[in-house]
């Protein structure tokens, strides 16, 4: 193991498998994808995949699939949702659950539902190929600028760079934002004044020490609790996940050697569902939504927040 590597990384792997696609379950599959070594990898739903669809009344066995192409089931307050996901993470116990809320449902050509890295989201060639190169000019005013705890952290590992610049959002990065509060989750979709919010469900292998790297399902799993320095406040705050594929994207380049298809967490998906947030949130007085000041601390109570300002002001595009 790299000498450099944080304290707990945690690397799951029962074969060599230099390249490694996101794992997915399609109808008619049998449960895998193989990559393109020719290893066969354990895919979400091979095993007892539960979930509610649109019209499920209760927890049924169904594909991810249907999932993605489905509109979601809704629910009707918070309540509701914690005890739906319950059920879920009960019945589905091979699998962690980590959540994401969005005010859309982002949809791919094939009508499913979409969760891709920022990085990656609806850019040509050249243009992923400049974020890239931003990140990289980011990375570089992060290591040279940084001056709290954790520095020689921050200077060796470049997802934990990586995880500062996604939170922060000071750049688009190859990661994507989870949360394992469902209030958090839930909160973040119903920021906006839409009328309609999505919560998503997203199950991955057991989580263990700060990064966790599963060669099996192609997915690395970062816990911000573990891997951020004290004095990033934010994503401590929000009880954040980052999710990755492994091997981490580092270059357009290496993202060459996916299908676009594959470079997208929406494969990770158990469930999706659907509420009002005029709503959601009046029917149970003891679960108000976390507010956006308490999501995003202000620089007074965030010390990592003016730096994080500063890089994204020196960017060519800021």
């Amino acid at each position: 193991m790299d000498t450099h590597a944080p304290d707990h990384l945690v690397i799951r792997c029962d074969h060599y498998a230099p390249t490694l696609k996101m794992v997915g379950f399609e109808d008619g599959q049998s449960g895998s994808l193989v990559s393109r070594n020719g290893i066969t990898m354990e895919t979400i739903g091979s095993q007892q995949l539960y979930t509610l669809l649109e019209e499920s009344e209760r927890s049924e066995r169904s594909s991810n699939t249907k999932v993605r192409n489905g509109t979601g089931h809704f629910v009707s307050s918070y309540l509701d949702l914690a005890y739906k996901i319950a059920e879920l993470q009960f019945r589905n116990r091979d699998f962690v659950f980590l959540f994401r809320g969005q005010s859309r449902d982002f949809k791919n050509r094939s009508g499913n539902t979409s969760l891709r890295p920022t990085i990656l989201r609806s850019a040509s060639g050249d243009e992923i190929r400049q974020r890239y190169e931003l990140l990289g000019q980011a990375e570089r005013a992060l290591i040279d600028q940084y001056r709290f705890l954790g520095a020689e952290r921050v200077k060796r590992q470049q997802l934990i760079r990586w995880a500062i610049l996604q939170h922060y959002e000071v750049c688009p990065t190859p990661l994507l934002d989870v949360s394992q509060s469902i209030r958090i989750a839930a909160s973040f979709a119903s920021m906006t004044d839409s009328s309609e919010a999505y919560f998503f469900v997203l199950g991955v292998p057991n989580i263990s020490g700060a990064i966790t790297a599963s060669a099996e399902a192609g997915l690395t799993v970062l816990r911000l609790a573990s891997v951020c320095p004290p004095d990033a406040v934010r994503p401590h705050v929000q009880e954040g996940f980052l999710l990755s594929e492994y091997p981490e994207l580092t270059s357009l380049e290496q993202k060459g050697h996916y299908e676009n298809y594959e470079i997208d967490f929406g494969l990770r998906l158990v469930a999706k569902f659907r509420f009002d947030p005029q709503t959601f949130w009046q029917k149970n007085e003891g679960f108000p939504p976390v507010t956006r000041q308490a999501l995003y601390p202000s620089a007074a109570n965030d010390p990592l927040l003016e730096l994080a300002e500063t890089i994204k002001r020196s960017l060519p595009s800021s």
